[in-house]
């Protein structure tokens, strides 16, 4: 399987020479994307100093000295433009007023949501919604007062509602462009 570049409008083909999970035929579409990911990101959440890093294993990094950040210490946070100076790999800390739908598993090899995941997404049409890190889940983002999260089974689709207390991942890769509307 030839894999393409990622990059809106490019799709080269990515040498079989470059890492295995390299996304980009080359620097200048890297560049590119990541550039055109910032400006995809509602405002609301782009402007807020509720940014982290994270790992490999998903724990939240500062932004500022590299050390573990807490969801429950804004002084641990950061903007968005600090998360990407340390990494590629920046989530956002839940609340005031922001929340996210995760939805795991729920995009096949082709990325073709499954039927109670497309249900969701046309329930939340107008919403940012991007795909996760691992390519197979999605992430609809949106307004919403802090309360406790959950996590429920519906329809077959795992469905984690969070509005405070966590952080979510996010990548930029868009899935359906939109706007924070109330989840």
């Amino acid at each position: 399987m030839v894999r393409t570049c990622e990059r809106d409008g490019c799709d080269r083909p990515i040498s079989p020479g470059r890492r295995r999970d390299a996304r980009f035929c080359s620097t200048r579409c890297r560049v590119a994307a990541h550039r055109a990911r910032e400006r995809r990101i509602p405002a609301a959440m782009a402007g807020a100093a509720r940014w982290v890093c994270h790992d490999g294993a998903k724990r939240p990094i500062r932004p500022d000295t590299g050390g573990l950040a807490s969801v429950g210490d804004p002084a641990t946070w950061g903007t968005l433009e600090a998360a990407r100076e340390r990494s590629e790999r920046i989530g956002f800390v839940l609340g005031d007023g922001i929340g996210c739908i995760d939805l795991d598993h729920c995009l096949d090899e082709a990325g073709r949501p499954s039927e109670a995941a497309a249900e969701l997404v046309e329930f939340y049409a107008g919403s940012y919604i991007e795909v996760s890190p691992s390519g197979r889940g999605l992430h609809i983002w949106g307004t919403a007062p802090e309360r406790r999260g959950f996590r429920r089974t519906w329809k077959g689709q795992v469905v984690e509602f969070y509005s405070m207390g966590r952080y979510i991942t996010v990548t930029g890769r868009v899935f359906r462009p939109g706007r924070l509307l109330p989840l």
